[in-house]
């Protein structure tokens, strides 16, 4: 008589050696010993279009890779404008446990701009393209029940946001929580067909929300 137990074991251990990242084979989808680093891939993507002379939202990311696609750690990463003016910071990067090296870009005043990432014996660099264009002077924010729409806007320094109320007989405020002190005045509690603005002047986020209504949020985002 056979012990069902061990015709299970082949099965089991096939199934321990892909937990454990043993067919991995360095495939860079699981667990792997990484060797010396042969590539750079775009982690992040190229970045969204935003305004000139002013820096990226998010930082441009990379990440180092070896042959068999293990990330490799302790990669120095050298960055540097290629064209279009701006600046990076740093301009060397170290990657981390996960390969990952990340710089600060801000764009200039022409469009497009070009970023270069690259580390010493790397064929040839990767290049990063951010588009950009003037930050606009004014905005728009409907007034909606129970939300802003849209709910981040974003305006130039001594730009005017204007809130309309799109809400009927349902009152509804703009009350500022946080951003650069001083915070603008409040609007008054109001319903539909009324209109409220703010003029910003300093750079910076600024919260706001409808004390009557939870979760009813919004953002205004001030850039050079």
């Amino acid at each position: 008589m056979t012990d069902v137990r061990w015709g299970r074991l082949p099965a089991l251990g096939v199934a321990l050696l892909v937990a454990c990242g043993g067919g991995d084979g360095g495939g860079g989808t699981g667990p792997c010993t990484p060797g010396v680093a042969t590539q750079l891939v775009k982690s992040s993507g190229d970045p969204a279009a935003w305004y000139f002379d002013n820096p990226l939202p998010s930082p441009l990311s990379v990440t180092a890779r070896d042959a068999n696609n293990c990330a490799v750690p302790s990669v120095v990463v050298n960055w540097a404008v290629g064209s279009g003016g701006g600046a990076v910071n740093p301009a060397q990067s170290t990657t981390g446990t996960t390969g990952v090296a990340t710089t600060t870009d801000s764009i200039g005043s022409t469009s497009p701009q070009t970023v270069t990432a690259t580390f010493s014996g790397l064929p040839t660099p990767v290049t990063f393209t951010a588009t950009a264009s003037a930050a606009p002077t004014t905005d728009d924010v409907s007034v909606n029940n129970n939300s802003f729409n849209p709910q981040q806007t974003v305006v130039k320094t001594g730009g005017t946001v204007t809130w309309t109320w799109n809400s009927g007989l349902t009152p509804h405020n703009v009350t500022y929580s946080s951003g650069p002190a001083p915070l603008p005045a409040n609007s008054p509690t109001q319903a539909g067909g009324t209109t409220f603005s703010s003029t910003f002047t300093a750079t910076g986020t600024y919260a706001y929300h409808c004390t009557l209504h939870s979760g009813m949020e919004g953002t205004v985002r001030v850039v050079h």
